[in-house]
């Protein structure tokens, strides 16, 4: 794959593309790629991906990694992860935390037409703020005609000693440069923040039709709660309640499965030396969660039940984010040809310091059809 070119300030520039991109996109993509923005609208087909996946009766093919990170603004970046994305305008437009050798985390939008082209699609650190920031979610909230980005900030440094929830809004998402400022969910002197400071990750936001349900975790095998009404939105969360307590760690997401009155989260949890996914269901937002797919044995996606065609060239399914059916704060996934965009590294990567793991991107496709 050739040298793209972006603009950045004034100044033109090269970018060069690592050669294992290109590779990357041969017979493995082809699998997952095709119809990726849209599955069929077969209601039977739905019906039965719908039973298998509320059963968690699940495997995947994975892609090879289609995008790593890039060196720019005068920094080594090890790694691209936590990825977030959506389609619009014809494009898809993906949030990602990089960290880099000089500046540890902040986050970076790509965008481009088609996966296949991920690699010389355009790539921006985005300007929101100088202090820490990572771990993005974007979605479109329809009540107020804003795009959302949603992060864990911490204000006044680069490191994440006293990480809050905070939101930026833009009127396109595709104008990097149109993000606003962090403007943070919860006081610093609020009950939660103190509670929670330097230990809350992975803030997550999903709305019904009355109120938005603020999700996180804290690497200790829990995941809180907070709500507040739309009409009051981003301000008047409630204090975080305690949702799921068991064997999970971090990048909990939470959606709407499409065709039911059933939500779902998906949560990252350690196996034997292994990131991998389990998955929970409940019938509102602030219920109760069952698990579907929550064991080692019985996972959403792990080694167990993710083949690799061209190759083992990751043992971790990590941070992932399914593709959405929509833009909006409903969040609803299609079971039906169900993807979800995660990251990925080998054993050797992951056995380097936490700041230097290579994590990279790939595409996991289901057998939900």
């Amino acid at each position: 794959m050739s040298a793209g070119h972006r603009f950045d300030g004034e100044q033109e520039r090269d970018v060069k593309f690592s050669p294992w991109i290109a590779a990357g996109l041969g017979a493995a993509l082809a699998l997952t790629i095709a119809g990726a923005r849209r599955a069929s609208a077969d209601p039977e087909a739905r019906d039965r991906a719908i039973q298998k996946l509320m059963a968690g009766d699940l495997s995947w093919t994975a892609t090879e990694p289609l995008a790593g990170p890039l060196d720019q603004g005068g920094d080594h970046f090890y790694s691209i992860k936590d990825p977030s994305f959506v389609w619009a305008k014809g494009r898809w437009h993906v949030f990602c935390t990089v960290r880099g050798k000089n500046r540890p985390q902040q986050i970076e939008y790509l965008t481009f037409k088609d996966w296949s082209d991920v690699g010389a699609g355009e790539r921006r650190l985005l300007p929101i703020t100088d202090d820490y920031f990572c771990a993005p979610e974007v979605f479109y909230f329809a009540p107020q005609k804003k795009w959302c980005l949603l992060y864990q900030y911490s204000p006044g440094s680069k490191v994440d000693a006293n990480r809050v929830p905070a939101l930026s809004t833009n009127s396109d998402v595709g104008n990097w440069r149109g993000w606003t400022k962090p403007e943070p969910l919860y006081d610093s002197a609020s009950a939660a923040a103190v509670k929670f400071a330097g230990s809350w990750i992975d803030f997550w936001i999903i709305c019904d039709d009355a109120n938005a349900y603020l999700f996180f975790t804290r690497d200790n095998g829990e995941m809180y709660r907070a709500q507040t009404r739309l009409a009051d939105f981003p301000r008047g969360w409630s204090e975080p309640v305690l949702t799921i307590k068991g064997d999970i760690f971090e990048a909990g997401h939470t959606y709407k499965v499409k065709g039911t009155d059933q939500y779902l989260t998906v949560i990252e949890a350690l196996g034997p030396g292994k990131r991998y996914y389990k998955a929970y269901s409940a019938k509102t937002l602030d219920g109760e969660w069952t698990p579907v797919a929550a064991t080692w044995d019985k996972p959403f996606a792990s080694q167990n039940n993710v083949a690799q065609p061209a190759g083992q060239w990751t043992e971790s399914i990590s941070h992932g984010e399914l593709f959405r059916d929509g833009i909006d704060q409903h969040l609803e996934v299609d079971p039906l040809g169900l993807r979800m965009l995660i990251q990925g590294v080998d054993a050797e990567g992951y056995a380097k310091d936490y700041g230097q793991i290579p994590w990279r991107l790939a595409i996991l496709q289901s057998n939900l059809k």
